[in-house]
């Protein structure tokens, strides 16, 4: 196997796994491209991105291109002539200039099976959807939004209780092993190119804004996986006398018995208080089920369990969350 001269474009926390491996291994890591700095928190001050700092910190070769098809940043790169572009999570689509540039291709991670959840969010958008089992795939890119030819995949269960931050921890490790394997591949000419099966994509577009805040009506189950998928960016919500208040972790409630006897009966609008008691809260969903809510946070405040929440804000049976 030949050592590779391998150009890494990356931004957030996701990626720093796969930087790390391809780092260790045997090709040599010759630069990094990563977005510019974004304002961030209350006073928009420029903040760099996880892979900018690891890069500073490593004495790695930085870019940061406002735009990927400016002619100097591209006549840069064939300077640095890498023979394997790798992809994690950069958060834009690359030119055809950019595409074509290294011999060897580009590939990229993605953390879902393709062609599922092709886009911007496959991890939140599974674990929105319920679903029990997900993935990472490394492929060959193309034109196209993740429509590539795959390379390796790895499968990932998704448990009841992961949030997408979890989910997302266990995926980026994951990719990241796959990651450094498909480069070796890659090296050795031993690489396999499979083609995705189109008539089974399904996609994850971008979270809206909209969907972060509760709708009661929703059955107890659908409120619970769209929590966890919300968390820990950028929360789902509900309000509470006249304020925003998050949700950051509940469960559903299997069976009315399941809550004591202090329930009030079935016929409970969606989002009022059903029983607070025991450090307990438990709110009425849609379809007549019910819903715990197990961690809180009040605008503004930190985050609280039910039982800190119950004394210090004096929640009582029969409020009504949401308007």
């Amino acid at each position: 196997m030949k050592s590779l001269k391998l150009l890494f474009m990356g931004t957030p926390h996701f990626a720093l796994p796969s930087l790390e491996q391809l780092y260790r291994s045997g090709h040599k890591l010759a630069a990094v491209v990563t977005q510019p700095d974004r304002p961030r928190g209350r006073g928009k001050k420029l903040n760099p991105s996880p892979v900018k700092q690891w890069a500073l910190e490593n004495e790695i070769a930085l870019y940061q291109p406002a735009r990927l098809k400016e002619s100097s940043f591209l006549r840069e790169l064939e300077t640095v002539a890498p023979d394997l572009i790798a992809v994690v999570a950069y958060g834009l689509l690359l030119p055809p200039e950019l595409l074509k540039l290294p011999p060897l291709g580009c590939i990229n991670l993605h953390a879902s099976l393709l062609p599922a959840y092709r886009g911007a969010a496959p991890i939140e958008r599974a674990v929105m959807d319920g679903a029990r089992e997900t993935g990472v795939t490394v492929m060959f890119m193309a034109e196209e939004l993740d429509v590539g030819d795959i390379i390796l995949q790895e499968r990932q269960p998704i448990s009841f209780t992961d949030t997408s931050g979890e989910l997302g921890a266990r995926l980026a490790a994951a990719g990241a092993r796959l990651l450094r394997r498909a480069a070796d591949e890659i090296a050795a000419g031993k690489a396999r190119r499979i083609p995705q099966d189109h008539s089974r994509a399904s996609y994850a577009p971008p979270l809206r804004p909209d969907e972060e805040r509760l709708d009661w009506t929703e059955d107890a189950v659908s409120l619970h996986n769209r929590i966890r998928a919300l968390n820990p960016r950028p929360g789902a919500y509900t309000t509470y006398r006249g304020r925003r208040l998050k949700i950051w972790r509940a469960a559903p409630v299997e069976a009315a018995g399941a809550v004591g006897p202090d329930l009030p009966g079935s016929g409970l609008q969606p989002g009022c208080v059903a029983s607070v008691g025991g450090g307990r809260i438990i709110a009425a969903a849609g379809g007549g089920s019910l819903l715990e809510l197990l961690e809180l946070q009040p605008a503004g405040k930190k985050r609280l369990n039910a039982g800190d929440f119950c004394r210090g804000y004096r929640l009582a049976a029969g409020e009504r969350l949401g308007d």
